[in-house]
């Protein structure tokens, strides 16, 4: 018979604690873009951008779904990710629409990113799931587009937006790393205590560095210098 990965309680730990901060992340996040349209210049960006969250929020479902049948209660799993998921967007809470923006296209990403990198090491089931959980619902190109017209409307705004950039990378990684540490099931599978998965010190370098070069390619397509 073959082995599941889900034999290993280490793992199963690990997708149950995955699922949970990735489906938290996106209640979250449609909750921020619906907030964020309040600031929206144009009724046209509002309503852009609540088609956005719409789509948002019914990526939400199949990880509920998920959870399920993994045995736990869906809305406690991922309540155990409230706290320092919101301790992130309180920290890095946007002051205007182009603030606002740049979070949407570049502090998303980089958390996308991460699990993303996570998913590689998973089981075809939950990794298909995850990567179609994080699919771009067009995102990242209302919030390119719209903040590109903008600088290009007013250059000295682009300054400002690269500092803030840099600062949503800086949150984002600190953020992300302490999700993981605060949770011994994931730090267990990305350090290798699963025998499904693992990273070594080498490795869990070279992810953070692709997860990083690919910040840079988002503010360059901004024009933005990180």
């Amino acid at each position: 018979m073959t082995a599941s990965p889900y034999d290993d309680p280490i793992y199963k730990a690990a997708i149950i604690d995955l699922l949970s901060a990735i489906g938290y992340g996106e209640i979250s996040a449609f909750e921020r873009m619906t907030e964020d349209a309040k600031m929206a210049p144009t009724l046209e960006d509002k309503v852009a951008l609540l088609g956005v969250a719409s789509a948002q929020f019914a990526k939400i479902e199949p990880v509920r779904q998920r959870l399920v049948a993994l045995g736990v209660d869906p809305f406690a799993a991922m309540g155990e990710f409230k706290d320092g998921i919101d301790e992130f967007h309180d920290r890095t809470a946007p002051d205007d629409w182009w603030e606002s923006l740049i979070k949407a296209y570049v502090g998303e990403g980089l958390t996308e990113d991460f699990y993303r990198e996570i998913a590689g090491f998973l089981d075809e089931e939950t990794r298909t799931l995850v990567v179609s959980t994080l699919e771009d619902q067009g995102q990242a190109d209302f919030a390119l587009a719209a903040a590109n017209k903008g600088i290009a409307a007013d250059p000295i705004l682009a300054g400002r937006l690269a500092l803030w950039g840099r600062r949503l990378m800086g949150e984002a990684l600190i953020a992300t790393q302490r999700v993981s540490a605060s949770r011994d099931s994931l730090t267990g599978i990305l350090s290798g205590e699963s025998t499904f998965a693992g990273l070594d010190f080498a490795g869990l370098s070279a992810m953070f560095e692709r997860i990083t070069a690919r910040h840079v390619e988002r503010m360059s397509r901004l024009g933005l210098e990180h």
